[in-house]
């Protein structure tokens, strides 16, 4: 059965859209991330990754109906595990933990090679 994506009139133009805007969103991203890094205050590191957070959810939210189920997967991965890390008891931490930055690398390879080929 073909994908939904692929049969809807003029889902180019819409995809290419989104890549257009996934260059603008993944450097947000990456600055909240770095942000959030380099910080050593909680409450900055919190915010930050609570921006970055809501940036992955908006992305998560229409990449797989136009087609970029991989990157959609990816960037919900991230959120979930921002998610769990701030209602954790290391969440009130000014450190990041590993598991995540290794979401964040892989969903930010699947956008560079996305946009690439934009």
């Amino acid at each position: 059965m073909k994908d939904i994506a692929d049969m809807l009139p003029g889902i180019e133009r819409i995809q290419q859209r989104f890549l257009d805007m996934l260059k603008d969103r993944q450097g947000t991203i990456a600055h909240h991330v770095l942000a959030a890094w380099e910080s050593k205050v909680a409450g900055e590191v919190v915010g930050h990754l609570d921006a970055a957070k809501a940036v992955l959810h908006q992305i998560a939210g229409s990449a797989g109906s136009l087609g970029f189920d991989e990157l959609g997967q990816a960037a919900r991965d991230c959120e979930n595990e921002i998610i769990s890390h701030l209602r954790s008891p290391e969440g009130e931490l000014i450190t990041l933990p590993a598991g995540l930055m290794k979401l964040l690398g892989n969903f930010l390879t699947l956008s560079k090679d996305l946009i690439g080929d934009s």
